[in-house]
């Protein structure tokens, strides 16, 4: 990245972002979750240059993030189900996704020409302040490139989009470390039952206790962002270790240089960086996407990962995105 490059990026100027998006500008935007590349949702110039800067299959749908739970009512949903409205009600803001019936508002640039649109309304107060002043949707992807690691803070943005991100007419804005860290849970409110597309740190037991209904298995015919099989990968080979598989052995043959991401307790073995030591599923979620990213920048081999042991609603979303990151990862 060129340090005068990035710099001219940077703002913590929410007028300066509202001005952006209404020009039609990208605007890496901080969420409680990840860190988003946000254009104008209704504009579809603007949100082909999202696509373009991500790498991103246009048939792909983008998440649109609104300033309040009332504003799902403002054209950009339909035949909204009274237990999808209680979930809204209760949970946002908040990390949670409502796949809906798209209203008038959301065109075919952002729901990849499907009859749904994802919703959310973040839990970060320098997005809040965006959303409230913009006064519209804004569509906003994580601000990487498409299926890669998902960026926790502005350094990342620029180290993944600060050459196709133009200065005088794209901004990233400061809004610290996110501090969930991982993206939001995608529910499904299209049928008569929610169903959990992707996990993340709303959990279905919240989710069944809000509705009073079970949650039923995802429907392929939906599609979602970051449901792919092969997503959040790095360059590094991920390889998934069981918390009481013989971590030592895999060191020894795993390709090098070999790191470990692990919960604090399981040891590190010898002539292997240890990337973090997460005491609870929280704190895993905050630090995995830094440590994946740390791994490629030690040109790290092999990543040994061995997942959470508690069953928190982020527990889920780690070892999902785990999973996901192992199938896509460098071989």
């Amino acid at each position: 990245m060129d340090d005068e490059r990035g710099s001219a990026l940077l703002t913590d100027d929410i007028a300066v972002a509202v001005r952006t998006l209404r020009a039609g500008g990208l605007v890496a935007i901080p969420t409680e979750t990840v860190y988003g590349l946000g254009a104008d949702a209704e504009n579809p110039g603007a949100i082909a240059r999202v696509y373009a800067a991500k790498g991103r299959p246009t048939d792909h749908p983008l998440i649109v993030h609104l300033a309040d739970a009332a504003a799902i009512d403002d054209g950009w949903s339909r035949d909204i189900p009274s237990w999808a409205r209680l979930l809204a009600a209760t949970c946002w803001p908040g990390p949670l996704t409502l796949v809906l019936r798209r209203g008038p508002r959301a065109g075919d640039h952002v729901t990849g020409g499907q009859l749904t649109v994802g919703l959310r309304v973040p839990a970060h107060p320098v997005a809040h302040a965006v959303l409230v002043a913009f006064g519209g949707g804004v569509a906003a992807p994580s601000a990487n490139r498409f299926g890669r690691v998902s960026p926790t803070d502005a350094q990342h943005v620029l180290d993944e989009l600060a050459d196709v991100l133009e200065p005088g007419r794209d901004v990233v804005l400061l809004g610290g470390e996110s501090r969930v860290g991982v993206e939001s849970t995608i529910v499904d409110c299209t049928g008569p039952a929610p169903r959990l597309l992707r996990p993340g740190g709303i959990g279905v037991e919240e989710i069944e206790a809000v509705t009073g209904i079970d949650v039923v298995a995802a429907d392929a015919a939906v599609r979602a962002p970051g449901t792919l099989a092969a997503h959040y990968a790095p360059s590094a080979e991920v390889v998934l270790v069981a918390r009481d598989d013989d971590v030592r052995g895999r060191a020894r043959v795993a390709p090098g240089p070999v790191a470990l991401l692990a919960p604090a307790g399981v040891p590190t073995p010898d002539d292997v960086i240890r990337l973090a030591s997460p005491t609870d599923s929280a704190e895993y979620a905050r630090c995995l996407y830094a440590a994946l990213r740390e791994a490629d920048d030690a040109g790290i081999r092999t990543v040994l990962a061995v997942p959470p042991s508690d069953h928190a609603p982020l527990a889920a979303a780690v070892l999902d995105r785990l999973r996901r990151a192992a199938t896509g990862s460098a071989r």
